[in-house]
């Protein structure tokens, strides 16, 4: 099954910017999976931060993160990434990527997603 680890969380200052990546570490490439990055801060639920469908068909992104944060996937097929610009304390949450077979309809849910990261930290502060 698909194996995957997170890289690039750390802190930043508010307004500030950093790229996280999500590899597949097994030969199993993303292009054929729907991927996402998802969030979850401390006393709060996971939420859908931004999702892509096979082939990167439908994308979609939450509410908060509209306009600030990118999904890209790289040209060899096995990493994808999440842009984050404009970061604000709002944003200070533990990262996941994670890959599945999921629906469009389930697309940015996490119970549409079978294989997770193990999480990256990420920390807006002054």
């Amino acid at each position: 099954h698909l194996q995957l680890v997170e890289s690039g969380g750390g802190p930043v200052p508010p307004g500030g910017s950093l790229t996280l990546s999500c590899e597949s570490t097994n030969r199993y490439m993303l292009d054929m999976y729907g991927i996402g990055w998802f969030r979850q801060a401390p006393g709060k639920e996971r939420e859908g931060v931004a999702c892509s469908a096979v082939r990167g068909g439908d994308i979609r992104y939450g509410d908060s993160v509209k306009g600030r944060f990118t999904i890209s996937r790289s040209d060899n097929k096995r990493t994808i990434y999440l842009r984050m610009d404009n970061l604000t304390a709002e944003d200070t949450a533990v990262y996941y990527c994670a890959a599945g077979y999921v629906t469009v309809q389930a697309l940015c849910l996490p119970h549409g997603y079978n294989s997770w990261g193990q999480g990256t930290q990420v920390t807006v502060s002054s």
